[in-house]
């Protein structure tokens, strides 16, 4: 008997949890745009915020540097090690796949053996300084989620600027500087971002923390600290992201801050581990990097789930009935109210500032351009019923696009709704449950029992 007992509820279980999957957990991420759930006993929709999960943004950059010959090999050259003059065995030659260092090697896989690396041409025009912009372009606005992590094979830079742009590089502002001397390098304090404070966590700081001169094991990364940014509003663990998501909500510089098109890394001044530079061996002074690190998302205003690369163009799958790379524009014919991006606000799901059709503006030309309703985004109300994409046949008492608004008067309006209410079915989950609770008793007797 305990037996059956379990099997039926587990039947059941099974079954109410098919029936009732319109009802997702609770998204904390912003991950969905919309999902269906029971309302006046049918389905419909209900949208959320959302964005598109974080991942490496490397994948979708293009890299240029400038002076564009600044790559090491043409023609072929032999380098010292820093720390070591006398060590010259270190040979760059573009025309030979295994001892060429072009630009690609920053962004392939690492744990790789030997280290792959792009590598700059020495410090032969000394005392012209030595310095090289890379630039990184997405064609494409992104947010940053994680720390910049630039990795250098040669000693890190004694002075380092990295910048960003929000127009696609056609003006640049300051990120971070970097500098083994703040002072004497950018007249600048040094600060770090530990000293930072939430009012003052858009700063751009100076610091000496990451321009070391020479290699040493665990010395060979620069970083733009993100995350503890992020911890300033979120806590040390980041444990409290409701807190920095209302932040990045009513905060415009704050979200601008963590945007970008292009990122740029101007190298000004190689390492050299001295006060002098040995004007006798300037090939041991170069800048090498093995690797970048971006992590972040499409920028989308809240409005997409997902960003797709085609045809070498990253773009935001648009949800809301928005549109644009960025869903930062209402569809044709959904202009019923000025744009606006998705809210963070309230937690976990936000709000999607959606926009319905501006019925006012379909005319007799362009009625069959443009759908009024059909059965999944704009479905009809009050037993509404679509015709041909172009209207809603509505019930008697009801009006509107959508059948959404009630004509009826006093008394009439709780007859007229309750005439309504008898002619929608049960939800699918409830017809279900009920269906397989009246199977029980014809289980029990196949069996030879009468209760359970």
């Amino acid at each position: 008997m305990y037996l059956l007992q379990v099997f039926v509820l587990q039947a059941l279980w099974v079954s109410w949890c098919h029936a009732t999957q319109h009802y997702p957990a609770s998204w904390g991420h912003y991950d969905v745009c919309k999902s269906q759930v029971y309302a006046e006993d049918r389905l419909a929709w209900h949208y959320m915020a959302c964005q598109p999960e974080a991942t490496d943004m490397t994948k979708y950059l293009t890299v240029s540097l400038d002076p564009p010959n600044i790559t090491c090999g043409d023609p072929p050259e032999m380098y010292c090690a820093l720390e070591n003059p006398y060590m010259c065995n270190n040979e760059c030659d573009a025309d030979t796949e295994e001892l060429a260092h072009p630009p690609e090697l920053m962004f392939d896989s690492e744990g790789r053996n030997p280290t792959t690396f792009w590598q700059s041409t020495s410090w032969k025009k000394y005392p012209k300084p030595l310095q090289v912009n890379i630039t990184l372009s997405w064609n494409k606005t992104i947010e940053l989620t994680d720390d910049i992590v630039l990795t250098f094979e040669s000693g890190r830079p004694e002075q380092l600027v990295l910048e960003k742009s929000l127009d696609y590089g056609r003006t640049w502002q300051p990120y971070q500087f970097y500098a083994s001397d703040c002072l004497d390098a950018f007249t600048m304090e040094p600060k770090a971002v530990h000293q930072l404070t939430p009012s003052t966590m858009l700063e751009i700081i100076c610091t000496e923390a990451y321009s070391t001169g020479y290699v040493w094991k665990y010395d060979k990364t620069v970083r733009f600290e993100i995350k503890d940014r992020f911890a300033l509003l979120a806590g040390p663990r980041l444990h409290n992201m409701a807190s920095l998501y209302g932040q990045l909500d009513t905060t415009k510089n704050l979200r601008d801050f963590f945007t970008l098109t292009d990122l740029r890394i101007r190298l000004l001044r190689p390492a050299t581990g001295a006060t002098m530079v040995d004007e006798n061996n300037l090939s041991r002074y170069f800048y090498a990097i093995s690797d970048i690190k971006v992590q972040g998302r499409c920028k989308c205003n809240l409005h997409a789930n997902s960003c797709v690369f085609d045809k070498g163009k990253l773009g935001c799958e648009c949800e809301h009935n928005t549109t644009g790379p960025d869903c930062a524009r209402c569809k044709r014919h959904y202009q019923g109210r000025a744009w606006s991006m998705g809210s963070y606000l309230p937690i976990p799901k936000g709000t999607a500032n959606i926009f319905r059709p501006n019925a006012s503006s379909l005319g007799a030309a362009n009625r069959n351009q443009a759908r009024v309703c059909d059965n999944v985004l704009l479905r009809c109300q009050n037993g509404g019923v679509c015709h041909h994409h172009q209207r809603c046949q509505c019930l008697a008492g009801f009006g509107g696009v959508l059948c959404e608004t009630a004509q009826c008067q006093g008394d009439s309006c709780e007859d007229l709704q309750s005439s309504q209410l008898s002619l929608h079915p049960l939800p699918v989950a409830q017809t279900l449950l009920l269906t397989l609770l009246s199977l029980i008793p014809s289980l029990l007797a196949t069996r030879g029992l009468t209760s359970l």
